[in-house]
């Protein structure tokens, strides 16, 4: 399975294990890794001397390719950033900020650069700021989201169109099958999120991963986009949005209900009522909890067994 992201990254498949907050810590990183997709550490949830924690942790649990998620509203960025280049990461992924702040700096000392975005207008941006390649994530996805509401199936040939560094692919992609779609359609890789949160090595609560396998379709929506668009499942904590949306509230008073740590508590110390339940609309299709390099070895298998479909199926 080699192609331009593959030889990018070094790895064996083109796959991506997504950093998500509270959720993508140095064991499922190195576990992913291990299996020969790339992990990557979520920095979004963590101060920066976890963040250096977990990156140490990470090179010592695997001797393959790894990266760091970094989204770039972060407060202590200057921080994360000299970190990440004190412990020799080799890749960086972007998100939630302007690419142009960070890629030539990265890119100086040898750092490979990919940029998350969800619309083709953010995409070229990120092309013309000299990223190695481009994430582009659809409506699909879960966490926080784009405005537009441009669907995985949508997105992704729009930008291929116009667009000549790699492209990955993420939002709805939890199954081989899903993998082979998003590759037919122009992505050289996909990036995988909701399928790994119920992962045994992820760090998120037990009690959030149960909910994610027990979530059906219509159980997520997207919400708080005065904000910062976030897809969720639906909680008691959602419906407390939802009842504010009929007085017709302000920012400041949507800010006021959301308050501090709202997916801390939900994903990563299991509130189930009044935190956070950040997960994509693929939720419907996970049923079970496995080690990460069981979600890989079945999504090549899946990917593998659909390509001998079509080609028994093409016209």
């Amino acid at each position: 399975m080699t192609n331009k992201i593959t030889e990018l990254f070094n790895i064996k498949y083109p796959i991506i294990q997504a950093g998500m907050i509270w959720n993508s810590g140095w064991r499922l990183a190195s576990a992913a890794s291990n299996a020969g997709a790339l992990g990557l550490i979520g920095a979004g949830s963590m101060y920066p001397d976890v963040l250096r924690e977990h990156i140490q942790k990470c090179k010592a649990a695997t001797n393959q390719p790894f990266g760091v998620n970094v989204p770039m509203l972060y407060p202590n960025i200057e921080e994360i950033m000299d970190i990440i280049v004190d412990e020799d990461v080799k890749i960086v992924f972007t998100s939630a900020g302007n690419p142009k702040t960070w890629t030539s700096w990265l890119q100086d000392r040898g750092i490979v650069v990919v940029h998350v975005v969800s619309s083709l207008k953010f995409a070229l941006k990120a092309q013309d700021a000299g990223v190695d390649a481009v994430v582009a994530e659809g409506f699909e996805a879960g966490g926080h989201n784009g405005r537009d509401e441009t669907t995985t199936l949508t997105l992704i040939p729009m930008v291929k169109e116009q667009l000549h560094i790699p492209l990955i692919a993420a939002g709805g992609i939890a199954t081989g099958q899903a993998m082979l779609a998003c590759m037919a359609l122009g992505a050289d890789a996909v990036q995988v999120g909701s399928r790994f949160v119920a992962s045994e090595e992820s760090s998120a609560h037990i009690a959030f991963k149960n909910v994610v396998v027990d979530a059906k379709e219509g159980d997520t929506q997207l919400t708080l986009k005065e904000l910062a668009p976030v897809r969720l499942i639906k909680n008691k904590f959602f419906n407390e949005v939802q009842e504010l949306y009929k007085k017709g509230p302000t920012v400041e008073e949507l800010k006021q209900l959301l308050g501090r740590a709202r997916a801390k508590r939900g994903m990563f110390e299991g509130d189930l009522d009044d935190g956070e339940l950040e997960i994509g609309q693929i939720a419907g299709l996970i049923h079970d909890i496995k080690p990460a390099a069981q979600i890989i070895e079945d999504m090549v298998q899946e990917f593998r067994g659909a390509q001998k479909l079509v080609k028994e199926i093409s016209l």
